[in-house]
């Protein structure tokens, strides 16, 4: 029956494998779940998805497996007679609740003021009575205390005492496409450690040591591996002010982000293109001004670059002496990112802005062209392809 959960799986794009479908089947063998489709959920949503950005393409297959079997369920029940079922129910209540479901004309004229009350309802509610909502002494909600219930939602404090859950599940969409945000800057947080992490000089491996000591009988067998040490070197550069100013939030959470995870980093800012001179302070900018030179002079090859930018400026801007909005540039912009390009082994493009607006202005093409095109988008698989990038 999984396989047709597995064949959704694959329509929507969830990279799960047959190994992983065993391990779910495995699970189930184990009775690690039984009835309890929350469970199951849970419990095959660890098993099948390795990564966060898929949970929402996870939810949707899901769903609508899970609808064809609501239908197939239909259809079992057309076979059932209807009092072969009730005779089941009511061999699990007791005198008391069979008593208590009469006082309400019985279990078939429960559900149909059920549902004769939810098309009533246009609103939310709490507490009373009457209304399907959270507390109260309704027959219809969670949390409340009528003893002939059925349950609408989840209040977190349930009585025990609906006699038919009733539940609608609402997912949040979770994706790699979309930019950065205070919601999933943690993911991003996880895409950048992939390249924060790499191997240095080595150190003694105590525990594999231990272990291949006593595989090999007490033969004392020294493991190394490489020190986990945090060697990176960052450079970043953003552009600020002017059309920057729509993306200053997502440039600060990626800034913090950078700042938590990256022990040797450097930042500076420029104002549209990358001239003469860059700034550490936005307020003192005219007057504490670190010159290009110098930063090229400063720093190693083996620092990585980011520039942050939208790369959406007047075409001269870039090509000609002079094209600065604020200032006179003696030398052209292309040329100042030229050294960059000369100096540092790896260089991306980090641009706010979708990639599909980027055929719209003519400085993007010529800002792809002077970085061999490692101009990469602000979402979250844009990141993991310029850390990608930048790992190799």
């Amino acid at each position: 029956m999984l396989l047709n959960l597995f064949n959704e799986m694959r329509a929507a794009k969830v990279p799960v494998s047959v190994r992983e479908l065993l391990d779910l089947h495995h699970a189930l063998q184990k009775h690690v779940v039984f009835a309890d489709m929350d469970a199951f959920y849970y419990l095959a949503r660890a098993i099948l998805v390795k990564d966060e950005r898929h949970f929402d393409k996870f939810d949707r297959a899901f769903a609508a497996y899970f609808k064809g079997l609501e239908n197939l369920d239909r259809h079992i029940e057309a076979l059932i007679p209807d009092e072969w079922l009730r005779k089941e129910f009511e061999r699990s209540l007791s005198d008391e609740d069979r008593a208590q479901i009469q006082s309400l004309g019985g279990l078939d004229k429960l559900i149909e003021a059920f549902k004769k009350r939810l098309e009533e309802q246009k609103e939310r509610h709490a507490g009373g009575n009457k209304w399907i909502g959270t507390g109260g002494t309704s027959p219809f909600g969670s949390g409340g205390f009528n003893p002939e219930g059925i349950r609408v939602g989840d209040a977190g404090e349930r009585q025990g005492k609906a006699v038919k859950v009733w539940d609608q599940r609402e997912y949040k969409n979770l994706d790699d496409q979309v930019e950065l945000g205070t919601r999933n800057i943690k993911l991003a947080l996880r895409r950048l450690r992939k390249f924060a992490r790499q191997g240095a000089a080595e150190e003694l491996d105590i525990d594999g040591t231990i272990d291949h000591t006593a595989r090999d009988a007490g033969l004392l067998n020294i493991q190394m591996r490489p020190e986990r040490r945090n060697t990176v070197k960052l450079l970043l550069l953003f552009d600020i002010g002017g059309s920057m100013d729509a993306h200053v939030k997502v440039c600060e959470e990626l800034f913090s982000a950078c700042k938590t995870e990256f022990k040797h980093l450097e930042y500076y800012y420029f104002h549209n293109f990358v001239y003469e001179s860059v700034w550490k302070n936005n307020l003192r900018r005219t007057s504490e001004r670190l010159a290009t030179f110098d930063l090229l002079h400063k720093y190693g090859e083996d620092y990585k670059v980011v520039f942050v930018g939208d790369a959406a400026m007047a075409p001269y801007e870039i090509t000609q002496p002079g094209g600065s909005v604020e200032h006179w540039n003696e030398e052209a912009g292309y040329v100042w990112m030229q050294r960059f390009m000369a100096k540092f082994k790896k260089i991306i493009w980090i641009n706010p802005y979708p990639r599909q607006t980027w055929d719209y202005t003519a400085s993007t093409h010529l800002v792809r062209e002077l970085i061999e095109d490692r101009m990469y988008p602000l979402t979250l698989q844009g990141l993991e392809d310029g850390m990608k990038y930048l790992s190799k």
